[in-house]
C-alpha cells in the first residue's frame, strides 16, 4: 500500500514515479529505519497508542525485517518509491493492517533525516578509524626518516633542508584536525529529528527526548520545521570528505613526483603500483593518481547538496532526496580509498642517499649565511641582502656557498668570516632548528611520539563510539 494516494483520482504517471522513486538507492537506510520504528513503537505503546499485542507483533516482524533485510533475503521492489514504502510492504504482508499503525505520529519528513543521520554517524565513525590508521602508517614511516635529511621545497623550489620524517610527519597533522572535525560533526549531528513529524510536532502523546535517548542521539530537537528541513549535517559531512580528499590528495601529489624518474626517491611497492599495457617496464603509481583524482569527485558532491540546499525556503522540500546520494558516494569513495593509501604509503621506500645529496642542492644553506649574520648583529635585511649576494656570485662562478674564499665572505659583508662554514653544512642547518614544531631531528622525534599517542587516543576513542554505536543498533 502507499504511503500516500487517497485524494488522488489518478495514481503518478510512470515519469513521474520513475522520478520520484528512491528505493534504489535509499535501500541503504533500511538498518537504520527498522531501528528507528523501533524506538518509535516504544513511545507509541507507552502512550498506549498501539495495543501492547499489537506492539509486541509489530517489533517481532521489524525483528524479523531487520534480519531478512542482513541476509538480502528482503529487498526494495520495483513498486516501491523509497524504503520507507518498502519496510511497511514488508510489515502489512506478515501483520495485515496493524503493521500500518507504526506511521502514527510520524512524517517520512522526520523519519528520514533520522535514518540519515543514523546512517552517516555510522559511516562516519568508519571513515574516522580509516583516517586513524593512515595517521598510523605516515607517522610509522616518517619515524624511520627522522635522522635522513632532504631539501625541503616552496613552490617545488629547494628552500631549505629539513628532515624527512618532518616533512612526512606533516600529513599526519592534517588528518589530525580531518578526526577533530569529524568529533565536532558528532556532536551537532547527534539530534534526533523523529517527533517532528511533517513539520510542526503531533498532537500526540510522543516523547521525543526519550526516542532519541534510545537511539542514541545526545538530544531531540528544539524546533520540529527545523529538524526535518536541516541538512547541515550533511553538508558538513560533505565538507570533511572533501577536506579529507584534498590531503589524500597532496599525498598522491608528493608520492607521484617522489616515485618519477626525475626525483627517484620513492620506490612504491609492486602490490601498490600497477603497469603498462603497451610498455613493459612501466611501474606507475597509480594509487596516488587515484587518490588525487578522487577528491574532484568529492569536491564535486559537497557542492552539488551546497547549491540544492542555498535556496530551500520554509520547512521540507523534495530537492532535500537529493542529499543522499551525494553522501553515500563520498564516503563510499573514502572507504575505498583510505586503505589503499595507507598500504601504498605503510609499503613505500625512500633512497635516503639520493635524498640526502638532494638536501644542499639550489642553495637551500642561503638563509644560513643571514642567520650567522643576524647573530653578530646585522639586521636581518642587511643579513639578506648578503646571503642574496653570496648565491649570486657562486652563481657566476659555478661554485657552492662553502667553496666561496675568505676574502669573497670579507668583501661581501665585513662580519663574514670563515666561521660562516661551520653553518654551511646540512646537519648543522637541522639540528639548529630546535623552535617549536621545527625541523630538528631530536625535536622531530618528540613530534612524532606525541602525534602518535594522540592518534592512539583517538583511534581508541572512535572504537568505543563505533561500539556503543553497534550496541544501539543491535537492541
Amino acid at each position: 500500500m502507499a504511503l500516500w494516494g487517497a485524494r488522488f483520482s489518478n495514481g503518478p504517471a510512470d515519469a513521474v514515479f520513475a522520478l520520484s522513486r528512491s528505493a534504489h538507492f535509499d535501500w541503504r537506510l533500511a538498518p537504520y529505519d527498522i531501528r528507528s520504528s523501533l524506538a518509535h513503537l516504544s513511545v507509541l505503546e507507552s502512550s498506549k497508542l498501539v495495543a501492547k499485542d499489537d506492539a509486541a507483533a509489530i517489533r517481532g516482524a521489524l525483528k524479523e525485517l531487520a534480519v531478512e533485510v542482513s541476509k538480502g533475503s528482503f529487498l526494495a521492489q520495483p513498486g516501491d518509491e523509497d524504503v520507507h514504502s518498502a519496510l511497511e510492504r514488508g510489515l502489512t504482508a506478515k501483520l495485515g493492517a496493524v503493521g500500518g499503525a507504526l506511521r502514527a505520529g510520524r512524517s517520512r519528513n522526520d523519519q528520514v533525516t533520522t535514518d540519515l543521520r543514523l546512517f552517516a554517524i555510522d559511516h562516519m565513525l568508519e571513515v574516522a578509524s580509516l583516517v586513524t590508521a593512515l595517521n598510523t602508517a605516515i607517522l610509522n614511516k616518517a619515524n624511520e626518516y627522522v635522522n635522513d635529511s632532504a631539501p625541503g621545497f616552496t613552490h617545488i623550489q629547494h628552500a631549505q633542508p629539513v628532515s624527512f620524517g618532518h616533512e612526512l610527519a606533516k600529513h599526519a597533522h592534517a588528518f589530525a584536525r580531518d578526526l577533530d572535525r569529524i568529533n565536532d560533526w558528532l556532536k551537532r549531528t547527534s539530534v534526533s529529528s523523529l517527533g517532528a513529524g511533517a513539520l510542526a510536532g503531533s498532537s500526540l502523546p510522543l516523547n521525543p527526548e526519550r526516542t532519541a535517548k534510545e537511539l542514541g542521539f545526545d538530544s531531540s530537537f528544539a524546533n520540529s520545521i527545523d529538524a526535518v528541513s536541516d541538512r547541515d549535517y550533511v553538508a558538513e559531512a560533505l565538507f570533511i570528505c572533501a577536506t579529507i580528499g584534498l590531503h589524500l590528495s597532496r599525498i598522491g601529489e608528493e608520492w607521484t613526483l617522489w616515485a618519477s624518474t626525475e626525483f627517484a626517491w620513492a620506490k612504491v611497492a609492486d602490490e601498490y603500483s600497477t603497469g603498462s599495457s603497451i610498455m613493459p617496464q612501466k611501474k606507475n603509481p597509480d594509487m596516488a593518481e587515484l587518490a588525487r583524482g578522487k577528491s574532484g569527485r568529492l569536491i564535486g558532491n559537497l557542492v552539488s547538496v551546497m547549491t540544492m540546499l542555498k535556496g530551500l525556503p520554509f520547512a521540507y522540500n523534495r530537492d532535500l532526496q537529493e542529499d543522499k546520494e551525494p553522501l553515500f558516494d563520498s564516503i563510499d569513495t573514502l572507504l575505498l580509498t583510505l586503505p589503499a593509501i595507507t598500504g601504498m604509503v605503510a609499503t613505500t621506500d625512500f633512497d635516503r642517499k639520493k635524498m640526502a645529496l638532494a638536501a644542499p642542492t639550489g642553495f637551500s644553506l642561503a638563509t644560513e649565511i643571514a642567520d650567522y649574520l643576524v647573530r653578530k648583529n646585522v639586521p636581518f635585511a642587511t643579513a639578506h641582502e648578503s646571503a642574496g649576494k653570496c648565491v649570486a656570485l657562486c652563481e657566476k662562478s659555478s661554485r657552492q656557498l662553502h667553496e666561496l674564499s675568505d676574502d669573497e665572505f670579507k668583501t661581501i659583508h665585513p662580519s663574514l668570516d670563515g666561521g660562516v662554514r661551520d653553518v654551511l653544512n646540512v646537519a648543522g642547518a637541522l639540528s639548529s632548528r630546535t623552535t617549536a614544531g621545527g625541523t630538528a631531528p631530536a625535536l622531530v622525534a618528540e613530534q612524532i611520539k606525541s602525534a602518535l599517542k594522540e592518534n592512539a587516543t583517538q583511534s581508541k576513542k572512535i572504537a568505543d563510539k563505533a561500539k556503543a554505536f553497534s550496541e544501539m543498533m543491535g537492541s
